[in-house]
């Protein structure tokens, strides 16, 4: 562990160098979070090894690597390269005006990668997706944990391109095993889903929910390549407008905004009215789901339509209020 410790550093110390030119063994020091002392050795070590590294004396001095020594990234794993090329796929590099800028960095990083990972890396990178436009569940969310072993086995049948068996707990059933056919995988708002087809029909998996995964030998049914983005937008388009979901106008208290938007499948519209109140344009899986979310909320939130839910809550309030209002029995 130490000497992978100091091999980080070591190539952290010429990436410094390379990127910000001569630079003195305090500023090193401070950077890479060790002594002064610590950075002198290490100097020594990189020459030692027939890197170009060379001290500048004075009051402006330093240390400096000579005019156009190129690093090659061969300390690279697999993991590490692709968790660079997804880094850069992130829509904001185009908001930031940097998409071009982008497209270029990363052929660096590819034209830097070990060759055995070169011709892999492009083909893995397209089956993830970092937080696309559109999010299936339109609501804030918090990061969700996945075991390491369970992501690890998915990921590994979503890149191999094999069928992959998962135990997974859908909501309101007991967990089940099934055999799927793995697409790629998105990320949204730190919740991952696993794109994939079982049995010739498009299924979504929420990461979280998948409690055991196996990664099989027989290769999946898919196409070779996929778009991703339009795949997620299709599928977000019909979970939104599948089943008996219902869409409903509410007034809520700020205070207790996550405790609705946590429950509802999807936020349509949302506006600060002049009492300082919400109003939320929100769906909910069924008017179950509907009336129970509202219902939770008391007096903190007032929902406006659609007629029947005011009608059902109106009801069971005063069902309540009968049941309190006489003696106890």
């Amino acid at each position: 562990m130490i000497f992978r410790v100091r091999a980080d550093r070591l190539v952290s110390l010429v990436l410094l160098l390379r990127q910000r030119g001569r630079l003195s063994a305090t500023t090193l020091a401070r950077e890479l979070e060790v002594s002064t002392r610590t950075v002198l050795r290490d100097i020594e070590a990189l020459s030692a090894a027939g890197v170009p590294v060379y001290a500048e004396r004075g009051r402006r001095g330093g240390f400096a690597l000579l005019p156009g020594f190129r690093t090659e990234l061969t300390g690279l794993n697999h993991d590490e390269a692709l968790a660079l090329l997804v880094a850069g796929s992130r829509r904001g590099a185009q908001a930031f005006g940097l998409g071009s800028a982008l497209a270029s960095a990363m052929l660096k990083v590819v034209d830097a990668l070990p060759e055995s990972y070169r011709d892999t890396a492009a083909s893995a990178v397209e089956r993830l997706l970092i937080d696309p436009e559109t999010d299936l569940l339109a609501r804030r969310q918090v990061a969700e944990e996945v075991p390491d072993a369970i992501v690890a086995e998915v990921r590994r049948a979503v890149f191999a391109g094999h069928r992959l068996r998962i135990r997974y707990a859908a909501v309101g059933r007991a967990p089940q095993w099934r055999t799927v056919d793995p697409i790629g995988l998105v990320t949204v708002r730190d919740q991952g889903y696993l794109l994939a087809t079982r049995a010739g029909e498009d299924r979504t998996y929420r990461l979280s929910r998948v409690l055991a995964a196996e990664e099989l030998a027989e290769p999946a049914q898919r196409p070779d390549r996929v778009d991703l983005d339009r795949a997620w937008q299709d599928r977000s388009t019909r979970f939104r407008t599948g089943g008996d979901q219902v869409t409903v106008l509410a007034r809520v208290n700020p205070a207790r905004r996550e405790d609705l938007v946590g429950t509802a499948l999807a936020v349509l519209a949302e506006e600060t009215e002049a009492d300082g109140w919400l109003r939320l344009e929100v769906t909910f899986q069924d008017s179950r789901h509907a009336e129970w979310a509202l219902w939770q909320l008391a007096m903190n939130a007032e929902a406006l339509a659609p007629q029947w839910l005011r009608t059902s809550l109106r009801d069971r309030a005063a069902a309540i209020a009968t049941r309190y209002g006489a003696a106890p029995s």
